[in-house]
Order: C-alpha cells, then structure tokens, then sequence
C-alpha cells in the first residue's frame, strides 16, 4: 500500500482520527480511556478498532460508540485511512502491523514490548517518514508526568551535581497461574521474560533521566517457573557522564514495588511506586550543607500529573499537529530496546556489552536469546521422546 502524502500543517483545523487494534485488557484498560478522553476534549476522533475475535471487537465498538469494526487490519486501513494507530496487540505482531500502518500515511502509537529484536525495530524506524512523519512511538507512560519532568529537569541543568550511583527496581511476583498462559515466559510469543516484559518502563525512565549508557554486566536465572525465558536477572550499568548502576528485574518478589534512585553529589532523588507514579512518590533528600531554600525548589513539582497513558497521549498528540518527531520514536525508543538486548547478551554470554556492540551478523541483533545454549527455544525434534 503506497504512503499517503500528508498536508501541512498536519491535521490542521480537525481532529485527529484513531483506529484501536486489539480488543485485550490493555486496548480496553489503558488506550481506549486516554483516547476517549482527548475525543471529549475535541482533539481525537476513534474511528474503528480492530481485533480477530469477532465478538470481542464487536463488544467493545458497541459499548464506547466506536462506528466501525474490523477483523482485517489491511481492510481497515484502506476504508477508514486513520491518522494514528494504537496499537495493543502481542509484541510478534507490532513490526507488520507497524509497518502496514506508517506505509498508509499513519502514525503508530504500540505497547510495549515494542518489538522482539532491534532488528525488528530498525526496520519499523526505515519505514517512518522523513521530516513530519508518519512516526512510530513506543508507550513508555512512565516517563510522562509532572514527576518526571521535575525530576528531568533538576538533573539536565545540574542543580543536584552529577549523578554518581543509581539503582533501578523492577520486583514483582507473579505465581504459576500467570504463566499457564501458553504464550507468556516464550520468546517468540511474550517477548522475553521480566526484563522485557516487566522491568522495561523503570529501565526506559532510569535512561531518560540518566542518558546514554557505556556497558552493562549482567546475570539472568531461571530459578521458579517453567519458561524458556529467565524469571530474574540482575545488572551493573556504566553511563556515559560516569555514573554507575545497577537493575534488578524480578518476578520472584512477594513484596512487590518499582524503584528508582539515583544518588547525586547535592541530593538523593528517589521515586517508589507499583505501576505509575504521582508528585508524591518523589522524595528528594538533599546533602548536608545544602541550604532550605534550595531544598524547598527542588521538592515543589508543580500541578500534579500523573504517569499515564493519558499524558503521553497528549504530548503524542501536540507532535503530530506540530509534524514533530515525538519522544520515545526513532533513536530515542530505540535505546531501552538496546539496553535490554545487551543485558540478555550479557547474561547468557558472560560477557560485558558496550553500546552499539550489537548489529547485523550478531545473533541477538535478531533475537534476545541470541540462539544461546540453555536459553534459545528447542526445537520440537530436538526434544527426547
């Protein structure tokens, strides 16, 4: 299907028209009510979702006024010609549907796990357009919010000194039932295991406030369930401006939280939470000497906006209408990705990983196994009877 050229300024003087792909807990839970919200306030319009199961798509159009629904994604594109597509269906089905929807001229708004391989990932970002789009976007919801970009900020322009240690927590639990689920703990159906499929949004905000990494180090155990993926790993993390790390990822945990800390050379920022954050669950604590006034800027975060699917939307929505690429496309959604390749490399090769080590030719640039002994699917005739 050719690209459809887009006019400039994009979208100008109407709204923005949706499609929803995929009916599940995360199409219903998350997307839909941060779409629904923005069509009350006039700036998007949901036009068909889509999903294979009949009844489920029909289910969900009828009960929140969506006019059209649709069980073949290619025909949906072609009758409805959508502005944006949110995408909400399992992570081996994001690059083709990605795909199908940038050559149609619409920007793509996926769920994470953006895609099983970088591979996978740079042949999304080949197909995106040149200067206004289409773009593809990875949801990465906890990196927006008035928490974030406080705490963004504080560390940009270096009013808390340079961060030296940090520690990122993804601890979780998740019993046997979870995993009777045929596709989760399978590489080619769930993506990888908690680093991929759990720990990826503290891991994506450690990033966004840290920047660039250096190398990592790392160990994966398969210590409690039957999965072809690991269950746990730990890993050290050097970054660019010095400052080390280390990432715990884990669906062993009874006591269950998401934590960052990062420690710099005028105070200690630290954020606990679950499954997203508020102003609240920031604490800064400064270091001796500094002074009160000081320490009473850096703790007013302003208004209160919470980490969301709704506050990414919003900024996805302004770069569209900008014709900008967004935050969380391209080099910029495609860095968590590569951390994440390189601590599975690391951990089944005993290796330490440096950035931008991982290319063409390497047997992890095309799957996070990386065909590694122990860890790589078996195939069926290698099985014993």
């Amino acid at each position: 299907m050719p690209r459809s050229p887009r006019s400039s300024p994009p979208f100008a003087g109407r709204r923005i028209r949706v499609a929803l792909v995929g009916a599940g807990a995360v199409g219903r839970g998350s997307h839909l009510p941060a779409l629904a919200r923005l069509a009350r306030e006039g700036e998007t319009e949901i036009v068909a979702a889509v999903d294979i199961d009949e009844g489920a798509v029909e289910a969900l159009c009828a009960g929140s006024g969506i006019p059209h629904a649709y069980t073949d994604f290619d025909r949906m594109l072609a009758e409805q010609r959508p502005d944006l597509v949110s995408v909400c269906t399992p992570p081996t089905l994001h690059r083709a549907q990605t795909v199908a929807a940038l050559r149609a001229g619409a920007w793509v708004w996926c769920e994470k796990p953006p895609v099983p391989s970088l591979a996978d990932f740079d042949a999304i970002e080949a197909e995106e357009g040149d200067a206004c789009g289409p773009y593809a976007a990875i949801v990465f919801q906890h990196r927006f919010g008035s928490g974030s970009r406080h705490v963004r900020g504080l560390l940009a322009e270096g009013a808390l000194g340079r961060p030296l240690v940090a520690h990122c927590q993804t601890t979780w639990y998740r019993d046997t039932a979870y995993y009777a689920v045929p596709w989760r703990g399978r590489w080619h159906t769930g993506g990888g295991g908690p680093a991929m499929g759990h720990g990826i949004h503290q891991m994506d905000l450690l990033l966004d406030l840290l920047g660039p990494w250096t190398e990592v180090r790392a160990m994966a155990g398969r210590l409690v369930h039957d999965v072809e993926t690991e269950d746990v790993s730990t890993a050290l993390v050097r970054f660019v401006s010095g400052a080390l790390a280390t990432v715990v990822n884990s669906v062993l945990s009874p006591d269950e939280v998401s934590r960052i800390r990062v420690d710099c050379e005028r105070a200690t920022v630290e954020l606990t939470h679950l499954y997203g954050h508020a102003n609240d669950d920031w604490r800064i604590t400064p270091a001796p000497g500094v002074p009160a006034e000081r320490t009473a800027q850096w703790r007013d975060f302003g208004p209160d906006v919470p980490s969301s699917h709704l506050a990414q939307l919003r900024e996805l929505v302004a770069s569209m209408r900008a014709g900008e690429r967004p935050r969380s496309s391209g080099a910029d959604g495609r860095t968590s990705l590569e951390l994440i390749t390189a601590l599975y490399k690391s951990a089944f090769t005993d290796t330490t990983v440096r950035a931008g080590g991982i290319g063409p030719g390497d047997p992890f640039y095309t799957a996070l196994h990386g065909g590694a002994p122990g860890w790589a699917p078996v195939a069926a005739e290698e099985v014993p009877a």
